[in-house]
Parts: structure tokens; sequence; C-alpha cells
């Protein structure tokens, strides 16, 4: 007996883009884990892959997200993070370096920086995307001005072209 499946349906556009949104929030949340337990980046990634991105349990249900971009961003914040650092910094004031800021909103930065250093996502998507994100960290919102401020720094800089 031979066994059919279902193919599977393409996701929509929408789908498409909360996928996305999800992989960033949980780039973030790779990105502070990892410098908060000295844990490698390739053990972390197996850990959010295995058991947080799409994860269902009895007690909770893990959004799925786009894991090709979740790693992307991974591997770029890694690879380009002191250019992704040195970005930020031009983009703080003089008194707060990267150093200084606070270890998610710096995860945060490194994510987006390292987004910003592709060309696939328009600047403006990215900005507002990770100001949602700030958002859901920080919900008193006093963080989420601060975080478009940056980021519009950023952009500017890494995508000249765009503005």
């Amino acid at each position: 007996m031979t066994e059919t499946t279902t193919p599977k349906r393409r996701p929509t556009q929408e789908e498409r883009r909360e996928r996305k949104a999800a992989a960033r929030f949980y780039a973030v949340q790779a990105l502070f884990q990892m410098e908060a337990s000295d844990v490698a980046i390739g053990d972390i990634v197996k850990q959010f892959e295995t058991h947080r991105i799409g994860v269902e349990t009895a007690d909770e249900t893990w959004v799925d997200a786009d894991i090709n971009h979740f790693r992307r961003l991974i591997e770029t914040t890694v690879s380009r993070q002191s250019a992704i650092d040195q970005m930020t910094d031009r983009a703080l004031v003089a008194k707060w370096p990267i150093a200084r800021i606070d270890p998610t909103l710096r995860a945060l930065f490194r994510a987006a920086g390292a987004e910003m250093l592709g060309a696939e996502t328009p600047a403006r998507v990215i900005i507002s995307q990770f100001v949602d994100i700030a958002g859901a960290f920080f919900p008193e919102g006093r963080e989420t001005n601060f975080v478009n401020a940056v980021l519009d720094h950023m952009a500017r800089e890494a995508r000249a072209a765009e503005f």
C-alpha cells in the first residue's frame, strides 16, 4: 500500500511576513542569550530550532519562523559584529557607547544592523519590525522612540540610497 501525502501549500505573503517577523524576534532572543550565557552561538541556534521555533508543548506554543532568515541574521551578526557595533556606536550619543546599552537593546541593534547590511528588505520595514520588537520587550514604550531614532540613523548610513 502506498501512502499519499497532500502537497504542502505555499504560504501566503502575510504568512511569510509573519514568519520573517518571528525570525527577527527569535534572533534578538538568541543573541541576548549568547551574550548572557557564554554558550556558543551554534548551540544556541540548535536550541532555538529544536526547543522553541514552531514547537508546541502542553504548556505553550512557540510561533513558527523563517528558519533561513533566523540563521542568516545570526550568522551575519556574528561574522560582522564589529562593523555593526561601530555603526550602532555612531548612531548613539557619545556618552552612551553600545557597551553601556541594555543587553536586550544591544541584541536588537545587532540583529537589525545585520539585516540592514543585506539588500533584501527595505530599511523602513526593518526599522518598523525592530521597533515593534522593542515594544514587545519594553511595553512601557520609552525605548521604542530611542530604538526608532538609532535604527533610522543606522539605516541612513547602511542604506543611504534608500533615503
